[in-house]
Order: C-alpha cells, then sequence, then structure tokens
C-alpha cells in the first residue's frame, strides 16, 4: 500500500540501480499518522454514512443481511454488526485508493498529474494507514458483535470466543466464514507489516522493501475475495455487488500496465543481460506474469459484461434459522 519507487528508486531515466548507493529517504511514522488525521477523518464520515444507510436498509425490510439471516431483522440489536461491515466497506473504498495509488506511483509517470509526484506519495502513505485502521476496526467491531451475541456463555468465555472467531485462524467454523474469515485475516495480517515496512526501508534496504511490498496486491485480492464470499449485502446479482465488480476493473489495467511497462529498466522483459540482471527463470516468472494479469483483466471485463459472478439468487422465503444456528455472517 506503498509506493513501489521513489524518485531515487525510479530509473527510468537514471543510470542502473547498482551504480545508485545513495540509502533511500527515511519518512517518520508519526509524521505520515499526523498528516493521516484528515484522511482518517474523511474514513470516519464514510464509514458513517455506510452505516445509517446499512441501518436505514435494515429498518426497511430491504437489507439482504436479513434475507441471508432473518433473526438479524432488528437494527437496534445488531448495531455493532452493521458497524462492522461499515467500517468493513470503508476499508475495501480506501484499498481500493491506495492501490490505484501505489499502482500509479509504482509504474511509468503520466505525462499529467493533478498534483506533485511527492503529493501523491504522500497520499499513498497516508491512505494506506487509514486502510490499515479501517480493517482492524472492521474486525473489532465484529468480535464486539460476537462477545455480545453469546448471552449465554460467562463473560470470561464471552470474551474468548469473540477474540477466538475473529482472529484465530481456523477458529471459526459456522457457514461461509470458515472460508472467508481466514480470507480477511489473511489480508489483515499482511497488511500491517508489509505497510509498516516502509518505515524501516532505510535498514532493510530499499530493494528487500521493494520485493516484500509487491505481495502488497496479494492483501488487495484476499479482501475483495473475503467481501464476495461473507459481504452479505452482495451475496445477491444486486447493484453493491455490481459497483464491487466495476471497481475491479482500473485495478486490474493498472496492474497490467505497471507489468508491460515498469518504470524500473531491469524489471522489462527486454531489458539486457548483465550480471544480477534478468535470467532466463526470471524472465519466464514475469512473463508468465503478465499473460495472468491479461487473462483476468479479460475475465473481469466479461463478468461485468454478462453479470455471470457466481452470485447467489436472493430466496423467495427467508431461510428458517434460529438465532442460535449459527453466528453472523
Amino acid at each position: 500500500m506503498l509506493p513501489e519507487t521513489t524518485p531515487e528508486d525510479d530509473d527510468s531515466t537514471a543510470p542502473p540501480p547498482a551504480r545508485d548507493k545513495r540509502p533511500p529517504e527515511r519518512v517518520d511514522l508519526r509524521v505520515d499518522l499526523r498528516a493521516a488525521l484528515p484522511d482518517a477523518g474523511a474514513a470516519v464520515l464514510v464509514t458513517v454514512v455506510v452505516f445509517v444507510f446499512l441501518y436505514v436498509r435494515m429498518q426497511s425490510g430491504d437489507s439482504a443481511t436479513v434475507a441471508v439471516m432473518p433473526f438479524m431483522d432488528d437494527a437496534g440489536t445488531y448495531w455493532m454488526y452493521l458497524l462492522s461491515q461499515a467500517f468493513g466497506w470503508s476499508g475495501l473504498l480506501w484499498a481500493w485508493g491506495t492501490v490505484m495509488l501505489g499502482l500509479l506511483l509504482s509504474g511509468p509517470r503520466p505525462v499529467r498529474l493533478p498534483v506533485s509526484q511527492q503529493v501523491l506519495e504522500r497520499w499513498h502513505r497516508t491512505t494506506s494507514l487509514t486502510t490499515m485502521a479501517l480493517m482492524f476496526a472492521h474486525a473489532l467491531m465484529f468480535a464486539a458483535e460476537l462477545v455480545r451475541y453469546e448471552v449465554q456463555l460467562s463473560w470470561a468465555e464471552r470474551l474468548w470466543a469473540g477474540f477466538a472467531d475473529t482472529f484465530v485462524p481456523g477458529w471459526y467454523d459456522s457457514g461461509t466464514g470458515r472460508i472467508a474469515i481466514p480470507l480477511g485475516q489473511g489480508a489483515l495480517y499482511l497488511a500491517i507489516p508489509l505497510g509498516l515496512l516502509f518505515y524501516v526501508r532505510h535498514r532493510i534496504g530499499a530493494n528487500t522493501w521493494r520485493r516484500l511490498h509487491r505481495f502488497v496486491i496479494v492483501v488487495y485480492v484476499l479482501s475483495v475475495w473475503h467481501t464476495l464470499l461473507y459481504g452479505t449485502n452482495v451475496w445477491y446479482g444486486e447493484w453493491p455487488r455490481t459497483v464491487l465488480w466495476l471497481l475491479q476493473l482500473p485495478v486490474a489495467a493498472l496492474l497490467l500496465a505497471r507489468l508491460l511497462r515498469p518504470a524500473r529498466r531491469a524489471e522489462r522483459l527486454g531489458a539486457p543481460a548483465r550480471r544480477g540482471g534478468v535470467t532466463w527463470p526470471g524472465w519466464t516468472v514475469r512473463a508468465a506474469g503478465r499473460v495472468a494479469a491479461g487473462v483476468v483483466v479479460v475475465g473481469l471485463v466479461l463478468v461485468v459484461v454478462s453479470g455471470r459472478d457466481g452470485g447467489r439468487e436472493r430466496p423467495a422465503e427467508p431461510p428458517a434459522t434460529s438465532p442460535h444456528a449459527h453466528e453472523p455472517e
């Protein structure tokens, strides 16, 4: 969620990296945390708007969550679950934004940008920090709802159940959550170290940080996958699911552009062979990555155009479930 290249890293016009021995610039986490306050405030505002939207839908009877779990037809009781959903949606929106900024910064620079590259890099860092906070808030509110839900247990047992079901991989054993919850946990547990590694880049080295940071795209993929599997508001083929798919098109297109024309000359398929340069296995992996990204872009377009993405059909009659048949999904 942080830029893969900075002015001293981008060698699209500079000599090969091996000749540049300058240490990477150090960025203070505390400075970025202060700079992220306006961004975090905007995220909280969006979360409140989404929460009100979900609350009103549940009150009106239009909520897909209630269609999945009829016993939750009480917005006043399940407000923590709705707040968890709201944090999840705002977190996914911020993740989308910071990934878009990261892909824009890590590839060849566009001819014209509305703001300077330094400003975009600062936005990328602050939105990354906000995204991590929103992801944690999403998980925390889900755990709080589970603690409130298990009224038949003692407080110690309720606290353990809420913590374990939310934060311990493989512990949650109900319905779709057996797959979806570990995906979300994987996204959270990868996002925090991969994001914060930027602030120790001067210690581990720019090349090490850059290689690790490429796995941030995995965090985003896991987040979207988690939402598609577990976000009851996108289970059915309605507009929230369509919007979610549409948002993936620019991400896939920018990723493909980034792979086809990397900013660093050493990463290009046609890069000349040299010591430490591209080897045949490395070339093969990079070429396969470009082909895979192209297939993903085509697949996303087909999904959006056809409307066939594996979403469930809304049931004509609510399923017969009781409050204790399974945990909230």
